[in-house]
């Protein structure tokens, strides 16, 4: 339980980081595949989460 309260704690100043792979994303999804705006919004944010728990994950265990 400490080792995910831990992680959890890490990802606020991961967010920093992972910002700019989701808007990246988001923008080639919305280039390549003409998506909505609303799902390009969506494609941001769980990029961005995801990118950031793995970053902090891989922190603390490595």
């Amino acid at each position: 339980m400490q080792d995910i309260v831990i992680i959890l704690v890490m990802t606020l100043p991961m967010l920093l980081f992972s910002v700019y792979p989701g808007l990246k994303l988001g923008d080639y999804l919305e280039e390549k595949y003409n998506i909505e705006e609303t799902t390009k919004r969506k494609v941001v944010i769980i990029t961005t989460i995801v990118f950031t728990l793995t970053l902090s994950s891989l922190l603390y265990y490595l």
